[in-house]
């Protein structure tokens, strides 16, 4: 914060969304801690980037400064433009309703998408149990099939038999040097 204290274009700040932030952070949907957001203080974008003061840094020196906007049409897109100078020409209670508006239609989409995304996680859960339940038949099924052919016995015979014929051919090497 202190290498952009003096800047004219840039601020970066620290807000505590357990105190006095906490409208601040809702209205800027802020909901997990730590949370980096950047851009223009009415429309905060959020940031994903490295967390390491060079990575802060190096994104502070790349993008903060002054951005396409009402007082900055020089950094515009021709399209962006025109949604400005739109824009420009409502009153504020136009706006407002504007924005309201816009607001209802991103619940929607957001409330639809998150309709799709919980029945498919209803689906992964349903699958995860599945899986669990068809390894525990798959497991039950290789311990009954071992336990009926005696695989473990089996194994154990060989060990016992191995074990067996090392001392016994210790015994036999043994018996012929002392002859």
């Amino acid at each position: 914060m202190d290498d952009f204290k003096d800047s004219k274009t840039a601020l970066v700040g620290d807000v505590d969304c357990t105190a006095e932030g906490k409208p601040l952070c809702e209205t800027n949907k802020v909901t997990g801690y730590p949370t980096i957001k950047h851009g223009d203080p009415s429309d905060l974008k959020d940031y994903d980037g490295g967390r390491s003061y060079d990575d802060f840094k190096k994104f502070a020196d790349e993008n903060l400064g002054p951005s396409c906007g009402p007082e900055n049409l020089d950094l515009c897109k021709d399209e962006d433009k025109a949604h400005i100078e739109k824009f420009m020409k409502m009153d504020v209670d136009e706006l407002s309703t504007a924005i309201e508006d816009a607001d209802s239609k991103i619940a929607k989409v957001e409330e639809k998408g998150q309709k799709k995304v919980s029945k498919l996680q209803s689906k992964v859960a349903d699958l995860q149990k599945d899986v669990a339940a068809a390894t525990k038949s798959k497991d039950d099924a290789v311990a009954k099939e071992k336990k009926t052919i005696g695989l473990g016995m089996m194994k154990a015979v060989t060990a016992a038999k191995k074990k067996q014929d090392e001392g016994g051919a210790g015994k036999k090497k043994k018996k012929k040097k002392e002859l």
